[in-house]
């Protein structure tokens, strides 16, 4: 099943402050986080931003919160975005089947929410160079756990390239300059 951009939605889970210093390789995670948060806003793909626990861990780091648009920023302290009342409202009136993924840390808020998605019937993919972890042992054991649940794991370039679905285009000469 490839992702389109009339079914997606994007979910950036807890890329905050306080908790991104210790994150192995976050620069890399909010490199790519912010390409798709970019590619999203041109193509109409809706967009959530968790944050957990904010009055611990900080507001999401400044790339990401300056491109926040409108409301999309929600507070939670569940791990599972699914299990976060808030959350779930928001994503549920986005009426979205394909859940795109990205955030910390890949082994528990990720995988929590994102198993906990499938469950709910959607369609997830996590995307693997837009998460991470406090160690890179945590990091492929929570993308391991998530591809034998259901959870399709695929790259930053896999996302923009399906949403565009072909060369030629306007979008496409403008978004493919975000990964040159």
């Amino acid at each position: 099943m490839l992702l389109s951009r009339e079914n997606s939605q994007l979910l950036i889970i807890d890329i905050q402050e306080r908790l991104a210093p210790a994150i192995q390789d976050s620069q890399r995670a909010i490199h790519n986080s912010v390409v798709l948060m970019q590619a999203g806003a041109r193509l109409g793909v809706p967009l959530t931003i968790s944050e957990q626990y904010p009055k611990g861990l900080g507001p999401s780091v400044p790339a990401i919160r300056e491109r926040a648009v409108g409301h999309c920023i929600v507070e939670k302290v569940h791990f599972s975005c699914a299990a976060a009342p808030e959350v779930r409202a928001r994503i549920a009136a986005q009426g979205a089947s394909q859940i795109v993924i990205v955030g910390m840390e890949t082994h528990v808020c990720v995988l929590q929410t994102a198993l906990g998605l499938r469950a709910g019937g959607k369609e997830v993919f996590v995307v693997q160079d837009a998460v991470s972890s406090r160690t890179a042992e945590n990091k492929a054991a929570g993308l391991e756990r998530m591809r034998a649940g259901g959870v399709h794991i695929v790259t930053t370039e896999m996302v923009l390239f399906e949403w565009l679905q072909r060369a030629g285009t306007p979008e496409f000469k403008e978004l493919s300059a975000l990964i040159r």
